[in-house]
């Protein structure tokens, strides 16, 4: 695939049909496609980093959250060279270490500060002890446990939503086109928010995809897993091109 040299960049976006939720799915698997081998080993590097880094007690989980934008630009830097129809590079992985670092690294800051922010308020609100179940004295107490920390999970999700949503599209915004954090993440909360619709298919598309990619041992993540990744540029082009 290539370029549209016509298409104009709106950092406004604009709202696309419902349908197109398929069509970025369809695009990213062109993207992928056009170079199977070097997408799955860019995934799979980026799979044993943040397992690696995973397994750091306490600071492995915050350099994850904090570098991960700063992977996703590499990798919506390797789909638009594939777009542009060029060959793209396994270096491109880490092309956002020299391309916006700063702002990407921001990115990820704000990201992981919010989000533990969310965590401890939620917590406190609903009072939520950990391992109130283990320590529960009877049923009754640890089902009052339980459906405690049920409802810290559910408020949790939908306070970050809208983080989610600030930072989906955040990372190209920023890498590709130079935008500040707070405007990226302004541009892509909205950009989202217009197309609700696209965003709910694209959701159902992404649950059933994940189902048959897991069966058996998993492998079929080795072609979804880059897919998805590159559905997040084909969606950001066509939400933010006219």
């Amino acid at each position: 695939m290539s370029a549209n040299p016509h298409r104009s960049f709106n950092p406004a976006s604009r709202g696309v049909p419902m349908g197109n939720g398929w069509t970025w799915f369809a695009e990213a698997w062109s993207i992928f496609r056009a170079a199977a081998g070097t997408w799955i080993g860019m995934v799979l590097t980026l799979i044993v980093i943040a397992v690696v880094l995973s397994l750091l007690p306490f600071i492995g989980p915050i350099v994850l959250t904090v570098l991960w934008p700063v992977f996703i630009a590499g990798l919506m830097i390797a789909s638009r060279t594939v777009e542009e129809a060029s060959e793209p590079k396994f270096s491109q992985l880490f092309a956002g270490f020299r391309q916006r670092f700063g702002a990407l690294l921001l990115l990820g800051v704000v990201s992981l500060v919010v989000s533990v922010a969310i965590f401890f308020a939620v917590v406190a609100i609903t009072g939520v002890q950990i391992f109130a179940i283990g320590v529960a004295s009877s049923p009754e107490a640890a089902l009052t446990a339980l459906l405690s920390m049920a409802l810290a999970g559910l408020l949790i999700a939908a306070l970050m939503l809208p983080l989610f949503m600030a930072t989906w599209f955040a990372a190209p915004l920023i890498a590709l086109h130079d935008m500040s954090v707070g405007a990226a993440m302004k541009a892509s909360f909205i950009g989202c928010v217009k197309n609700a619709l696209p965003f709910l298919l694209y959701g159902v598309i992404t649950l059933v995809a994940s189902a048959i990619a897991s069966v058996p041992f998993l492998l079929g993540w080795l072609v979804l897993g880059p897919v998805l990744f590159a559905s997040v540029y084909t969606g950001y082009r066509d939400i933010y091109f006219e």
